[in-house]
């Protein structure tokens, strides 16, 4: 893969195709947006050899390699709230724990949603697992640095950010559902595609989030590091929001 020494382990088997089984749990998650389970068993029934490629492309970088080197085990850190409230107002740290306790959100969480299915990825305790472990520890992060809410529009809109940033049939698929979800309930003017083409076009034009020293991202002014990083604002979302709330919706109703 690289100069740099990574072990996969030699029994790991690529998850085959499933798309029946994709399908199965994706009705399961047009009923309940808020089961995460259900999105680890579309990724892992869809993505094949995404994020074997999605690796290889990691370590191929410097940047990649100088946080592989780390190995860090973010959760942790972004669960200690204590030092990230003292960071600056508008900081990524600030505004990232902030988001967390207004949602109810916390990474430990998120890895415990993860490891209620034993998974193919989970299956091998190798550096791919740590990298899977990376992929879904900065989910949360993402939802900061993209400006993407937590709404159902919002997580498809970000999915297809991550789908560009990292490939992955499954990510896609989930993607496109929940865009196709959300407009059949919202006014046309919302233009809900327009809102996915967005967000796919911006994770294209951005830098890889998944290589940056997240750590170090923390303290900065949010939005310094979104013009560092190229992230482009959500502006379709933004006017897809607008045109939910003069129809009288709330963006962030279980309806849509």
């Amino acid at each position: 893969m690289t100069t740099t020494s990574v072990y996969i382990d030699p029994a790991r088997e690529v998850p085959r195709l499933q798309p029946l089984k994709a399908w199965r749990h994706m009705k399961k998650l047009i009923a309940d947006k808020e089961d995460t389970e259900q999105v680890f068993e579309i990724i892992e029934a869809l993505n094949g050899k995404a994020t074997y490629r999605d690796f290889k492309r990691f370590m191929a970088t410097p940047a990649g390699q100088a946080e592989f080197a780390k190995r860090l085990h973010l959760p942790p850190i972004l669960d200690n709230h204590e030092p990230l409230h003292e960071l600056p107002e508008g900081s990524v740290g600030r505004t990232y724990v902030e988001f967390m306790e207004r949602e109810g959100l916390s990474a430990a969480g998120l890895v415990a949603e993860s490891e209620k299915r034993p998974g193919k990825l989970r299956g091998h305790k190798d550096d791919l697992l740590w990298y899977g472990n990376r992929l879904r520890d900065t989910h949360d992060m993402y939802h900061i640095l993209t400006g993407y809410g937590r709404d159902a529009l919002g997580e498809a809109a970000l999915l297809g950010f991550t789908h560009s940033q990292h490939g992955g049939l499954g990510v896609s698929f989930i993607c496109f559902m929940g865009g196709r979800q959300v407009a059949k309930h919202a006014p046309r003017e919302a233009d809900i595609p327009s809102v996915i083409k967005e967000g796919r076009r911006n994770g294209k034009t951005a830098r890889r989030l998944i290589e940056q020293d997240i750590i170090a991202l923390l303290p900065r002014p949010l939005d310094e590091v979104r013009e560092e990083l190229n992230i482009k604002p959500p502006v379709a979302y933004q006017r897809a929001h607008e045109v939910m709330r003069t129809h009288g919706l709330d963006p962030y109703s279980d309806g849509l």
